[in-house]
């Protein structure tokens, strides 16, 4: 089996909030922003119900460079990457456990007002 389908994430969503680059003292930058996926589903009332999860994300060198230049708060984009887990200590001394995905490529959609009303009937 191939091994870059056996960690592969593909998301569509909109981006939560403007992306943070970060520069490090090598000069290696770092890209984290939030994406929002939307999932619908019927409940047992017979209502549509939207159900939003928010996945963090994290993009190095030039991956970073770019979405920081091409994407903001509220854009649609679609995300390859990876699943990564890591811990760390909060300023209280707890451990705090978070899993994110590595971009590799990322593509932002662009939707014309054509689009947009056609996707609304």
């Amino acid at each position: 089996m191939n091994n870059s389908i056996k960690n592969s994430v593909q998301l569509i969503g909109n981006i939560g909030k403007d992306v943070t680059l970060s520069t490090f003292e090598n000069g290696n930058k770092k890209a984290t922003l939030i994406l929002a996926t939307n999932d619908f589903y019927t409940n047992n009332k017979g209502e549509k119900v939207k159900q939003t999860e928010w996945h963090n994300l994290i993009a190095w060198g030039k991956t970073a460079e770019l979405m920081s230049e091409s994407i903001s708060k509220g854009n649609e984009v679609a995300i390859q990457g990876k699943l990564t887990s890591r811990s760390y200590t909060d300023k209280e001394g707890n451990t705090k456990y978070i899993t994110e995905v590595v971009v590799n490529e990322f593509f932002k959609i662009a939707r014309s007002s054509r689009e947009v009303e056609l996707a609304s009937h």
